[in-house]
């Protein structure tokens, strides 16, 4: 029997089966609630339960602790109704003018970028294009039913191709054949586009954007649809690009050429930089270079991309010692294949 759902402070109300989630059927219901990774690894979805029971689903226990549970936390991607619901849940956007689509596509080319990255360009059929918000992502379906999810690095108005920066995960089943097998032009299906990850335009507060490694991909997109559409006439950005060495800037000069008539910064920042790189510009973990450069970030948003521990890290060091609001900040954690393989 479907549980009756309501959301505070909204008070949307959806119905939910028994056997989906509460995320899952709020997204059937053209309602968008905050989400990442799906499957209880990123917490982005997390939210209160005021009235009613879960099934809290499989999740990590990191994200989402006994004594979370306890003051009433759930995660709604893997959060399944036991009885009639009322949530506190922030609520992204109605999401009826952006269809979830299954479609096919062609490998077009694949760039090596770096030794263990790709650059890997996606055509549509001719009499299709995906209609998505910069920072959303996609989920390639591969034959045997898995899903691997990789972030679109192109802004909307330039989708003739959809762009993808692919990292070679050692071990993992799709990244391994794409790097050793594919030659281009190789047919492959995807849903989407994904997740809640995208520019709240709507706000005029300056914005910081942290990267890590093929973070770097998402925020390509959303820092070339805003200047695009002159959004830092209003707001500057401020990149942080985390890598270990140089050559893991896979795309260093594209960033500088970014601050040229806008109001637009980058800032490397390599944690390990090679002795042959003769690096003379920051050093250190990449969420500690934006420490170090704000004594506050209250009048800030924040969009940060890259591994879960660098976007933990930075949501907690942000929020508890730099006074950032915790809902001006925004991730997308990647997880990958022999945990969930999430590679941007």
């Amino acid at each position: 029997m479907p549980r009756q759902i309501t959301i505070k402070p909204s008070d949307h109300r959806f119905a939910c089966g028994d056997d989906d989630t509460v995320l899952a059927a709020a997204t059937a219901a053209d309602l968008m609630l905050p989400y990442g990774c799906r499957n209880g690894a990123c917490g982005t979805c997390k939210g209160r339960i005021l009235e009613g029971e879960v099934d809290y689903g499989a999740h990590q226990a990191s994200t989402l602790t006994d004594a979370e549970k306890a003051q009433g936390l759930a995660l709604f991607c893997v959060a399944r109704p036991r009885t009639d619901l009322v949530i506190e849940v922030r609520e992204v956007r109605r999401a009826g003018d952006i269809a979830i689509r299954r479609l096919p596509c062609r490998v077009e080319s694949i760039e090596r970028a770096a030794d263990d990255v790709a650059i890997v360009r996606l055509k549509l059929p001719a009499n299709e294009r995906l209609q998505y918000l910069a920072g959303q992502y996609i989920d390639v379906l591969l034959k045997d039913g898995r899903r691997r999810s990789f972030s679109l690095a192109n802004p909307p108005h330039d989708d003739a191709l959809l762009e993808l920066h692919v990292r070679h995960i050692p071990g993992g089943f799709f990244t391994t054949q794409l790097f050793n097998e594919y030659k281009g032009r190789e047919i492959l299906r995807f849903e989407g586009p994904l997740g809640s990850f995208f520019l709240r335009e709507d706000s005029d507060k300056p914005v910081i954007l942290v990267a890590g490694g093929t973070g770097f991909a998402p925020i390509k997109a959303i820092v070339e649809h805003a200047l695009h559409h002159r959004l830092d006439a209003r707001r500057p950005f401020v990149l942080y690009w985390g890598a270990r060495a140089k050559k893991d800037l896979y795309l260093p000069d594209l960033p500088g050429r970014w601050q040229d008539g806008h109001n637009f910064t980058f800032i490397p920042v390599l944690s390990e930089p090679a002795p042959g790189d003769a690096w003379p510009g920051r050093t250190g973990l990449v969420h500690q270079a934006v420490l170090d450069d704000f004594p506050s970030l209250a009048g800030y948003q924040v969009y940060a991309c890259g591994a879960p521990a660098m976007v933990d890290a930075a949501r907690e060091s942000f929020t508890a010692q730099r006074r950032l609001p915790p809902d001006e900040f925004f991730a997308d954690s990647f997880t990958y294949a022999a945990a969930v393989e999430k590679p941007a």
